[in-house]
């Protein structure tokens, strides 16, 4: 391939495609957009020229002649917990599967201008679709204003705007409660993520729904921020309370509470058992093996990508929540003799 006058090779292009395989730059064109005018022995050989020169397709080109760039975009105001990072790996899974790229955009939830100019950068990008991971309703907020001209979908939005989809964190943190009372406990402790995520609220009220209904007395809410250091932290809150059961809101909080329990001297489940929510890859070998609610990322991320390209972001508030499962092991056994 020729030099260009800085030097460097000149990139592979259509008319190179359509030199090595002998047909139009058309046809390579028509090919590279699933044209279904091409017969099939000559998409071959076009496929097969990209193959031998090491063609790149420019997606950007493709999407000016053909309106469509095969691009998601993906805004995410936190990256750095379990539930969001799985689903934006979730989420690329899904798009590459359906034939698509994903463009990532990062903002500060708080920081609503940050918010809408990520918006803009995906939008500029030819996206056909946006996926807001939006944990935070800051996030739902700075958005609620904007004409955005492509799909919008949101994920772990807890119900919230016309087209949320999640998993149904009441319906997980029942589980959670309710696998504890089902053993005995009637005392039952909560351990709360932060009070401005949407799935700690969620997750807060499921707890409380599933006492009401076994008429069992509230037990105390203990804030953390979803660290295992807030976890351990809560050691003597949850001794100062006196209760034999925590519901903690994410593994890594259940996390450091164990650790803390056992410094302490109390032994989990004989004394204080404890279930998480989330099923991290690491929650099957905690000391003990922790009981905890699996979330199906996947599934979540194969809604929001059909949703986005489907053309219609109304497509996602027509399907119910992902159900949660909980997943049995050790942290859990009967409450102590009183």
């Amino acid at each position: 391939m020729s030099d260009t006058s800085s030097g460097r090779p000149r990139p592979i292009g259509v008319r190179d495609v359509a030199a090595r395989a002998g047909v139009s730059r058309q046809t390579v064109s028509r090919v590279l957009n699933d044209h279904p005018d091409v017969a099939a022995e000559t998409g071959d050989r076009v496929r097969a020229a990209m193959a031998e020169l090491g063609y790149r397709m420019n997606n950007a080109a493709r999407a000016l002649g053909t309106r469509r760039s095969r691009t998601l975009g993906v805004l995410a105001s936190d990256a750095l917990q379990y539930g969001p990072s799985r689903s934006l790996a979730a989420l690329e899974a899904s798009a590459r599967e359906a034939g698509y790229w994903v463009s990532a955009a990062f903002a500060d939830a708080a920081d609503a201008v940050a918010v809408v100019a990520a918006v803009d950068h995906l939008v500029v990008q030819g996206v056909e679709g946006i996926v807001v991971v939006a944990p935070h309703a800051q996030t739902l907020e700075a958005l609620g204003g904007l004409r955005i001209e492509v799909p919008v979908v949101t994920l772990h939005s807890a119900g919230l705007g016309a087209a949320g989809l999640s998993v149904d964190q009441v319906a997980g943190a029942r589980l959670a409660v309710g696998a504890l009372a089902d053993a005995g406990h009637t005392r039952i402790a909560h351990l709360a993520g932060p009070a401005d995520w949407l799935e700690a609220e969620s997750r807060a009220d499921g707890f409380a729904a599933e006492l009401a209904a076994r008429g069992l007395t509230p037990g105390p809410v203990i804030a953390g921020d979803w660290s295992a250091g807030s976890g351990y932290a809560a050691v003597d809150a949850v001794r100062d309370a006196g209760v034999t059961a925590v519901f903690a809101a994410n593994d890594q909080m259940a996390l450091g509470l164990l650790s803390a329990l056992h410094a302490a001297g109390l032994a989990v489940p004989g004394d204080v058992s404890v279930v998480g929510f989330d099923d991290t890859p690491d929650a099957a070998f905690y000391w003990p093996a922790l009981t905890t609610v699996r979330q199906d990322f996947d599934e979540l991320a194969r809604r929001a990508v059909a949703a986005a390209i489907g053309g219609s972001d109304a497509a996602a508030s027509t399907l119910p929540p992902v159900a949660p499962v909980l997943v049995r092991r050790a942290s859990i056994a009967p409450p102590p003799p009183s």
